[in-house]
């Protein structure tokens, strides 16, 4: 098919040993890592070839305690130990259970018990959490990644780490050469949820490596390219394209060291690459906007310069990295590629990146699905839809409506094996080998996918008019005075389903518009309602926002900063 053209060269591997392997085959002594050692303000570089090294000998140790075909959990912040420790596991010890670290303690306790994991590998963070459960999980072997000494029947992970090269240096090769089944539950990961509701997902390395290869096939990627870490690694979508794709692909990973710092980090690591958010790239897009806005004339000259910009492309010159230079400085100056995921991005910001001399991709994936399911390319790219599905990988609408939307399915190698002790919720979802994900969407004449929203989210009126509040929350979002908000359905006066909004204003923006006498009001109450009335002039009359009200605190939020609707329109 035509959408399938000119696809990027990937090479084949069975498993992650055999991926890891063939890295340090090709790339050996480059950096794979960038990492801020502890008193140290600079990144200094990890090679591929310590980074196996350092692989096998935790791997060795591991087996060695007798762990072998156990299930081991993760747990800390992004950091080299972290992903030391997750391929430990998975080339040639056992099962890996990677678990949020902003879990509360009993949170923790109630996934380590559901996971039936044997050791749990944590960071000093973690340690008061985990010295909490440990009473109730007699026998479970603790592994500190800062702990100088073993203490307490907590272990070393320095201290393993010396074991296992000494059991290396000897000969035991009982991690090396352990038989890894490709096809086998090797991956468990809870999705996002209480303990109670979240689903535990197996995953095989199998599942993962077809996710790679047929994800890199699609963009470009290669090893000068490095990458900034900013989102959570035990949350598959930075897992698989934030960690196993760049070592894939020779990348250079250097860790953020928290979201505040992310410009700081951008500029330190001369990162190129960066795997994001909606809400971070966002937030970036309307900081760039209100810088300009606060100088004489800065929003039209940006305006000006855009539009020229894009007229010399359309004949082959390419102005936009010299034009404006001081917003690529500001990243860092190398920047070429933004990749967001987890939810869809207003397709205003990805063009206006673009504008500016930065590619923004978008893609739409689901744990179950290794994450992966379509991806906008760097040479094939729809702002507004979600992407091409990938190589290998069948996606069809089922049921579509006669606006051709329907439930999304997904069949093929990448989709999970099915929900670890609970046979009736994977029967549910995977039937006749389709995966079907709760998702609604619809396919253009181009084979993109457009998604409009979550199936259980869409607001139905009375005549059978949907609804789709993504769809409201994004024409909100681009508002100067609107944080986030939350779209949902309520019943009206004469009983019909009417669209309501919680609104978190920019107060900042607000308040200082107001000073200056730009702002559409003279509270904020009455600057939201002027905004909404913009948005209810793009919409037909059904989806009219009715009702408002106005919220101080941010809206709860997973770790990958989606907006947790079930807990909010409970309150």
């Amino acid at each position: 098919m035509a959408k399938y053209e000119n696809l990027y060269e990937v090479r084949p591997v069975r498993d992650l040993r055999d991926m890891i392997t063939s890295s340090v085959e090709l790339f050996g002594d480059k950096a794979a890592f960038l990492v801020k050692r502890e008193g140290s303000t600079d990144y200094m570089p990890v090679s591929y070839r310590q980074f196996k090294q350092d692989i096998d000998a935790l791997g060795t140790a591991l087996v060695s305690l007798g762990l072998k075909d156990k299930r081991i959990a993760v747990i800390s912040e992004n950091r080299y130990e972290w992903n030391v420790s997750y391929l430990a596991v998975l080339c040639g010890t056992g099962i890996a259970v990677p678990l949020d670290k902003e879990l509360p303690a009993n949170e923790i306790d109630n996934l380590i018990r559901r996971s039936a994991a044997d050791a749990v590998i944590f960071s000093q963070n973690l340690a008061e959490s985990v010295d909490a459960i440990r009473a109730g999980h007699e026998g479970i072997c603790l592994i500190n990644m800062d702990a100088e000494q073993d203490m307490g029947g907590v272990l070393s992970f320095s201290r393993l780490m010396e074991k296992g090269r000494g059991l290396l240096e000897k000969g035991d090769r009982s991690f090396l050469d352990a038989t890894i089944d490709p096809e086998e539950m090797s991956i468990l990961l809870f999705t996002s949820g209480t303990t109670d509701t979240a689903k535990a997902v197996m995953l095989s390395q199998k599942n993962i490596c077809e996710n790679l290869m047929n994800m890199c096939s699609m963009l470009y990627i290669d090893e000068k390219d490095t990458f900034l870490s900013i989102l959570p690694i035990h949350h598959t979508y930075e897992c698989t394209c934030g960690f196993l794709c760049q070592m894939y692909r020779g990348c250079t990973v250097a860790f953020c060291e928290g979201l505040r710092h992310i410009v700081k980090n951008l500029k330190e690591s001369g990162c190129t690459i960066m795997n994001g958010v909606p809400l971070i790239f966002e937030s970036m897009y309307k900081q760039i906007m209100n810088q300009a806005a606060k100088k004489p004339g800065g929003l039209a000259k940006l305006k000006v310069a855009t539009r020229i910009s894009n007229g010399l492309r359309r004949v082959g010159i390419d102005i936009r990295r010299k034009l404006f230079r001081q917003i690529h400085d500001a990243f860092g100056g190398k920047i070429r590629l933004f990749i967001s995921g987890a939810a869809g991005i207003d397709p205003v910001v990805a063009k206006g990146f673009r504008d500016l001399g930065i590619t923004l991709v978008q893609g739409y994936g689901l744990t179950e699905c290794s994450p992966i399911v379509t991806l906008n390319r760097d040479i094939n790219y729809k702002d507004d839809a979600a992407g091409l599905p990938l190589p290998n990988l069948e996606v069809e609408i089922d049921n579509p409506d006669r606006d051709g939307v329907g439930e999304i399915k997904v069949k093929g190698p990448s989709v999970m094996l099915g929900y670890y002790q609970d046979e009736e919720a994977t029967r549910e979802c995977i039937r006749d080998g389709w995966f079907y994900t709760g998702d609604l969407g619809y396919f253009d004449e181009d084979g993109f996918l457009h998604i409009t929203g979550r199936k259980k989210n869409v607001i139905v009126t009375k005549n059978g008019k949907n609804i789709y509040p993504e769809e409201i929350e994004t024409l909100l979002g681009r508002s100067p005075y609107i944080k986030e908000s939350l779209v949902y359905g309520n019943i009206g006066e004469d009983d019909d389903i009417v669209v309501n909004a919680k609104i978190v204003p920019d107060y900042e923006k607000i308040g200082e518009d107001i000073k200056n006498g730009t702002a559409p009001g003279t509270t904020p109450h009455e600057v939201i309602g002027s905004e909404i009335r913009n948005v209810n002039r793009q919409l037909v009359l059904y989806k009219y926002i009715r009702n408002f009200e106005l919220r101080d605190e941010e809206f709860a939020k997973t770790t990958t900063r989606k907006i947790q609707r079930y807990k909010e329109l409970k309150k």
